[in-house]
């Protein structure tokens, strides 16, 4: 069985014991488990189900590590440059991204 769910404006295909990384939301930091109920597809091998756009009744149950605050992990830094043809005007930055690492526990249809 595998879910499609939306999560932060992303899109992931999904199956139980899946570990992803998703944007880091507003959840509190003692917090042990997240509920995700934008589902938009469900398929359990035979029979599929489409939402339009999110399926009602089914959601997607994840854990963390231990809890919100320590699943808190940094994605790759990334170094963004702007250069233009004339003196002195080059510009590099630097960012790195914070994602939750969220273990994939059930599938509720």
């Amino acid at each position: 069985m595998y879910a499609v769910i939306e999560q932060g404006g992303k899109q992931y295909k999904v199956t139980q014991g899946d570990c992803i990384w998703v944007e880091l939301t507003d959840i509190s930091p003692e917090a042990e488990t997240i509920e995700m109920d934008k589902v938009l597809f469900v398929s359990d091998g035979g029979e599929s189900r489409i939402g339009t756009p999110y399926l009602e009744g089914v959601k997607v149950l994840g854990s963390f590590k231990t809890t919100a605050a320590d699943a808190v992990v940094k994605g790759k830094k990334l170094h963004p440059t702007h250069f233009r043809r004339r003196k002195n005007s080059r510009s590099r930055i630097g960012h790195r991204q914070k994602y939750l690492e969220v273990t994939i526990d059930k599938i509720e249809v």
